[in-house]
């Protein structure tokens, strides 16, 4: 793997002198002052592989996939980009691009055994990346949880057992004993939204159930989960920082009336408030029951507080905005609009909704915590054409979200760095390999990586701003 490492780092090279650039912020922009973090982002089961290898269990995940008609064209994370054993070429490909953060999941399939006992050889790998990391001067951000539950606690009742957020907290106990250090920044959970809603409400993601109240049940466990992770982190590696990553969208009417205008407020309470409430105002917003009526989840005494402990950081994933209309009774329905701007994916390209809702959180939560915007991009149909791949329309993307961010910051939200999504293409989740998100390219049937020129573009700015400081 050393050679595959030396050959990224010297094309890489090669390729940041001969750019024309349309990617580089104007001279007055935010996001030329040095502290401001540029990074990229991966999540664990989407690239590592290697599901069986060195006492890893099965998760969610693995079971999800496996079944058929859950994942497009049957696609599984079995070997995604073989990351497990490629760690070392993966990590000096992204210190050769100057990226200053890498945010990672840990999969706890991978590092605890059915008995909650560690699994030493899982343990290792995340201690050897993370070392390799700080070697580095990379600034590590690291996820505990990011949706490859142990298929065993999902027999158990996965997320709709209240149990399954005391068990997360000793796992965070664990991780956060034996990695200690070599974290900057920890967050317990990535998107519960996705987790609860996609997992437990509509089943489009593991474990495939679709109940309304099963949603709502899951993400107070989830949040739970959270809350009772957050002082065990704080005792166990107090220098760090510790947070949550939540998923956003942006709802927009579709037209001015009253009915539509509160449909578009409901989509956001339901995207938005229904996890940044209970973390920020130590409470479920009440719009959410009107547009979910009878899904209370069961609260116990305690459980709010436990859940709003301070944060020393919000993560912000964001994507895209969605168009909606009153359905006529206590909720929304999608209306697609022509003649936008669509990724891969289908979602419409629209940076304005990341300021929008970052200010709007500012007037909102007069506790909002500082942010990091920790996953942001689009999947294009990438291909490799003559040794490299021209993805135009990710760097008008990236350009345009961060000039959002930069607009967001000089409105006085107080936000300290951006992680691309993703660094590599990866196995997205229910759509499979076909969807391509990563600044480099993977081929998957030889696991060749080729650095797309979004990435080259990003990794000179980083090279301008370093000579500028």
């Amino acid at each position: 793997m050393a050679n595959d490492a030396s050959a990224v780092s010297d094309a890489i090279s090669r390729n940041l002198g001969a750019l024309t650039d349309p990617f580089t912020p104007p001279a007055d922009s935010t996001l030329w002052r040095k502290n401001f973090l540029l990074g990229a982002a991966t999540a664990s089961y989407q690239i590592e592989g290697a599901v069986d290898e060195d006492g890893r269990l099965p998760s969610i995940w693995d079971t999800f996939s496996a079944t058929p008609g859950k994942v497009l064209a049957g696609d599984t994370g079995a070997v995604a980009c073989d990351h497990y054993h490629r760690w070392e070429a993966d990590v000096e490909m992204l210190a050769s691009l100057g990226l200053e953060g890498y945010r990672l999941s840990i999969a706890w399939p991978r590092v605890m055994d059915a008995a909650g006992l560690p699994n030493r050889k899982g343990l290792d790998f995340y201690k050897r990346l993370l070392n390799r990391l700080k070697e580095k001067g990379i600034t590590t951000s690291v996820t505990v949880y990011h949706w490859d539950l142990p298929q065993h606690l999902e027999d158990r009742g996965g997320w709709l057992n209240r149990d399954t957020a005391y068990r997360f907290a000793d796992y965070a106990d664990l991780m956060s004993r034996e990695l200690a250090g070599t974290v900057d920044a920890w967050a317990t959970l990535n998107e519960p939204w996705c987790s609860a809603y996609l997992g437990y409400g509509n089943g489009h993601h593991a474990p495939g159930l679709a109940d309304g109240r099963f949603a709502t049940q899951a993400m107070h466990h989830l949040l739970l989960a959270h809350g009772l992770a957050m002082p065990v982190l704080r005792a166990n590696d107090p220098t760090s920082q510790k947070g949550i990553v939540a998923n956003i969208g942006r709802g927009t009417a579709n037209s001015d009336s009253a009915a539509d205008q509160r449909a578009a407020h409901l989509f956001e309470v339901q995207h938005n408030a229904w996890i940044l409430d209970p973390l920020l105002k130590g409470a479920y917003p009440q719009d959410l029951f009107e547009l979910w009526p009878g899904t209370e989840p069961l609260v116990l005494d305690g459980d709010m507080q436990t859940i709003s402990a301070p944060l020393d950081f919000l993560g912000i994933n964001y994507y895209f905005r969605t168009n909606v209309a009153s359905d006529g009774a206590h909720g929304f329905r999608d209306v697609q609009l022509e003649g936008v701007e669509r990724t891969q994916m289908g979602w419409e390209v629209y940076p304005d909704g990341l300021r929008d809702l970052l200010t709007g959180f500012k007037r909102t939560y007069h506790n909002l915590p500082p942010i990091y915007i920790t996953e942001n991009g689009m999947a294009s149909d990438d291909k490799v054409i003559d040794g490299h791949v021209d993805d135009t329309q990710r760097i008008s993307f990236l350009k345009r979200h961060l000039a959002a961010v930069d607009q967001a910051i000089k409105a006085g939200v107080d936000i300290r760095g951006y992680f691309l999504w993703s660094l590599m293409d990866n196995f997205e989740w229910a759509f499979g390999y076909e969807r391509r998100f990563g600044v480099v390219h993977i081929d998957y049937s030889t696991q060749k990586r080729t650095v797309k020129r979004s990435a080259e573009l990003v990794a000179k700015f980083l090279k301008e701003r370093k000579a500028r400081v």
